[in-house]
């Protein structure tokens, strides 16, 4: 989610000093209505940009220079060396090349080189107007927070590209060394690779055949982080007669990423696509830095880097650290991935190469129908890791899933799958013979040699609907599923998750149903707001049942639980995660532990009917009932261990809290099936907070009667993280109740709805 998640990799050259350049080249006004929304409106691509940077420093500033330092490779000079900040140092400016950043810029349009030119002068600006003292608490006057130059732009940009390849393994790049080296380079407590698993969405796109009025109508729902440069940020960016686009973007990337025009709107879902191989590379016996490639050996290459890193005492030393490179990409070394003498490891990303994000995004702003996205993402191919979910003021939906894969089929697959390697911690293990017949497939109609050309990838448009919620897109409509793709994009009929199930069954429910059967957009926002858990609706009936007739003190780990009063608990549940809920922590942390027994299901599944099964619990099964009373009874220890009442009302359970005032918060965990999908960390004697991730960005967009925009959304966690900002947790609020914004989107509802205003003018 999205996806989202967009990526933009391209940027311009740093301004110029001549005499024109010196003069005020930025002109753009910045006009602020309810919440924190800018809109931000310019004649020029490079004002729009300024403006735009300014307008997100404004909420963000203390984020965006944390990015920055993080995409320069500076963490351990300004933060030190420990929790895996010298790892990502020496990743980045390993990783991130000049090379790299060259070919970053060479596919960005004019206009987007404009605005990224202008962005970057629009944070300086941001800059110099407020210095020290006038910063955000987070971040006042340090060291850090500083200048940027278009690289930085570029660099953060690669870096959100590559977070689904290289982007899992910064520690195993910087640590990789061969056996004979001397001296490796050792850090303490190494961390886990970064759980991008936390990156997930809904998205709906319904047709003219399933909307009250002919009109298109989409959901978009990316799951993304509460915290830090993964944030989303609401903006509106205006060039007249060229550009008139509203939405999010990740903060750390200066466009609209899921948003609406005049005629579209879009939202992405993270794809199931995978963006890398591993590559097995066989070693010289007498020199493991030589590998075999065919008939020939091939050397790998050496690239140093020079890290600042923070001392104890607070001074900085610079240490040298050197990475190693095959033609295929980055070593990497870990405890699933070795470095003997016989072999090693590289891994290669598809998306290192992908120069065409700038350009993708600023097709699909423009864009006056699905067909036009759909196009865009033909001839551009820069969608990096996401679906796209669509609809259009036509009445037709769209889902693509045209991201960025390596062109490999079934086929190659196995005949250069090596065996030696079965599993890369948390990710798939698709290792290849490094040898010239396991190359990506070149293919003339690729965008970029090696990526799979659109022609190859999966999409369906339809006048009824289409859903994605990051399984894959076999099916995103049931009665048309989209088979015979690269098991490289995903896989095909197997079992979709209780989240995917849930979004097929609640939109079904209306379309299905003898009257009303036709959607509108309160409608829409009720499916995602009702926060049902669809895992409960499917199978509490059959948990209260062996509840019932099973013996009620269950042996757990530490000591017998009784568990009566949990099976009460859960009989008077409503079965969803409202704030006034109540029982939903025990489902929480039962189902979870159910959900992994063994022969739990008495109609297993079936591919030929993937939305209704599996179901119904194999109760005939004594291994079954006993594993669900264990749970029960598990879950019961566990709530009492962190005392958090079986029955609060789940608002008080989970919620989250901005300036020492708690917000509860509504939504639940995938795994337990929830479409409204949020997830907090439960801690003993406070409940599940601080929430992770889950529901970020909300719009649900669609056109009137009268061809009018008519746009709804929430940001849940706010346009700002910092505790001193007005809108730190104003929409949070809102997201709290159940209540959305109406987005100002024409001259007349910006001008009745604007707090504040701000012209901006700048070299």
């Amino acid at each position: 989610m999205l996806a989202c998640a967009a990526v933009t990799v391209g940027c311009s050259k740093p301004a110029s000093n001549d005499t024109a350049a010196s003069k005020e080249r930025y002109n753009v006004t910045v006009r602020w209505t309810a919440h924190g929304v800018p809109h931000i409106k310019a004649d020029d691509w490079g004002s729009l940009g300024y403006g735009f940077a300014y307008a997100v420093a404004t909420d963000a500033v203390c984020t965006l220079a944390r990015e920055f330092v993080n995409a320069r490779g500076e963490q351990s000079k300004f933060f030190g060396p420990e929790d895996g900040r010298l790892e990502a140092d020496i990743f980045h400016k390993s990783v991130i090349t000049d090379q790299a950043l060259a070919h970053a810029v060479a596919r960005v349009p004019e206009e987007m080189a404009a605005l990224q030119a202008g962005y970057v002068a629009g944070y300086n600006r941001y800059l110099t107007d407020h210095t020290g003292e006038q910063l955000p608490a987070s971040c006042r006057n340090q060291p850090w927070v500083k200048p940027i130059e278009a690289t930085d732009m570029t660099r953060m940009g690669i870096g959100v590209g590559i977070r689904y390849g290289l982007g899992r393994s910064p520690a195993a790049i910087a640590n990789a060394a061969p056996p004979t080296k001397d001296e490796k380079i050792t850090f303490v407590a190494p961390p886990a690779a970064e759980d991008v698993t936390i990156y997930g969405s809904n998205a709906i796109a319904l047709g003219k055949q399933a909307t009250v009025n002919g009109k298109g109508l989409l959901l978009g729902n990316p799951h993304y982080p509460w915290s830090g440069g993964s944030r989303f940020h609401m903006a509106h960016l205006t060039v007249p007669g060229e550009l008139d686009v509203m939405g999010v973007g990740l903060i750390t990337t200066p466009f609209v990423s899921i948003g609406f025009n005049h005629d579209v709107a879009w939202s992405h879902t993270v794809s199931t696509g995978l963006r890398y191989t591993l590559y097995e590379l066989t070693l010289d016996p007498k020199d493991p830095l030589t590998y075999r490639y065919g008939d020939e050996t091939r050397k790998l290459t050496s690239h140093a880097v020079s890290i600042d890193v923070k001392q104890p005492d607070g001074s900085v030393k610079s240490q040298e650290h050197t990475t190693y490179h095959s033609h295929f990409g980055p070593m990497l070394e870990d405890k699933d991935l070795p470095w003997t003498r016989e072999r090693a490891y590289a891994i290669r990303d598809s998306n290192l190469d992908n120069n065409r994000s700038t350009e993708q995004y600023l097709k699909f702003a423009r864009a006056r129908s699905v067909g036009d996205m759909l196009a865009a993402m033909q001839t551009s191919q820069g969608v990096a890791w996401v679906n796209t979910i669509a609809a259009d003021r036509q009445g037709t939906a769209l889902y693509a899933d045209l991201s960025v894969v390596p062109n490999v089929d079934e086929a190659l697959l196995k005949a250069c799958a090596s065996a030696t390697v079965k599993k890369w911690g948390p990710w798939p293990a698709v290792v290849m013979r490094g040898a010239p017949d396991c190359e990506w497939r070149i293919d003339q109609r690729a965008q970029q040699p090696g990526i799979l050309p659109a022609e190859q990838s999966p999409h369906l448009v339809r006048d009824d609907y289409v859903t994605n919620s990051n399984d894959s897109y076999w099916l995103s409509n049931p009665s048309q599923p989209l088979e015979g793709y690269s098991p490289i994009i995903g896989p095909e009929r197997t079992e979709r998750s209780l989240r995917t199930r849930a979004g097929l069954v609640f939109v079904n429910e209306v379309l299905q149903a003898k009257e009303a059967n036709r959607f509108d957009a309160q409608r829409l926002q009720d499916l995602l707001f009702s926060h049902r858990n669809f895992g409960a609706e499917l199978v509490l009936d059959d948990v209260l049942a062996i509840c019932k007739h099973e013996p009620k003190t269950v042996k757990a780990e530490k000591s017998s639980i009784d568990v009566t009063r949990t099976c009460e608990v859960l009989a008077a549940w409503d079965r969803k995660q409202t704030v006034t809920s109540r029982g939903a922590q025990v489902w929480t942390e039962a189902w979870p532990l159910m959900s992994a027994t063994p022969n739990l299901w008495a109609v297993p599944f079936d591919a030929n009917d993937p939305v209704r099964t599996p179901r119904q619990l194999n109760a005939s099964d004594a291994t079954v009932r006993k594993a669900v009373m264990l749970a029960l009874a598990t879950a019961t220890q566990k709530l009492n261990e962190a005392q958090i009442p079986l029955d609060a009302p789940w608002g008080e359970v989970q919620y989250t809290e901005r300036n020492g005032e708690k917000i509860g918060i509504p939504g639940g965990a995938h795994a337990t099936g929830m479409f409204s999908m949020v997830l907090g960390k439960l801690q003993p004697g406070k409940g599940y907070t601080p929430i992770v991730t889950g529901n970020s960005w909300m719009q649900v967009v669609t056109w009137t009667d009268r061809g009018e925009v008519d746009a709804r959304g929430l940001l849940s966690y706010s346009q700002s993280e910092e505790e001193d900002s007005a809108f730190v947790s104003d929409q949070t609020k809102l997201y709290s109740i159940g209540q959305w914004l109406k987005l100002p989107f024409t001259e007349p509802e910006i001008a009745a709805d604007t707090v504040r205003s701000l012209e901006l003018k700048g070299s």
